[in-house]
């Protein structure tokens, strides 16, 4: 496996629309080195006589019954918010 250099953590920090510092750019790299070389150790790892995990825990999910309720809280809160209108929370708009 190649290791990864410069000029794919540069398109990396772009992908996650991060803005790193020389001094970071290096630490991270390196880094990033060590981290795919431990994967490169693992594997090398024989795990053909390992049987596979679930989960790592034996704790199950509760569920409870999908039921219809009666909501009973409409227009909690309202008075809490900056801006309401008609019943409803008055937020900014995301997309112009």
């Amino acid at each position: 496996m190649d290791s990864i250099d410069k000029k794919s953590l540069e398109h990396l920090a772009e992908l996650a629309r991060l803005e790193l510092n020389p001094g970071e750019e290096e630490k991270l790299l390196s880094d990033l080195k060590k981290i795919l070389d431990y994967f490169e150790e693992l594997k090398s790892l024989n795990t053909s006589d390992i049987e596979p995990m679930n989960g790592g825990t034996s704790l199950t999910n509760v569920f409870r019954e999908d039921e219809e309720r009666e909501n009973t809280n409409i227009g909690e809160g309202l008075d809490a918010f900056p801006e309401s209108k008609d019943g409803f929370l008055k937020v900014p708009p995301v997309f112009q």
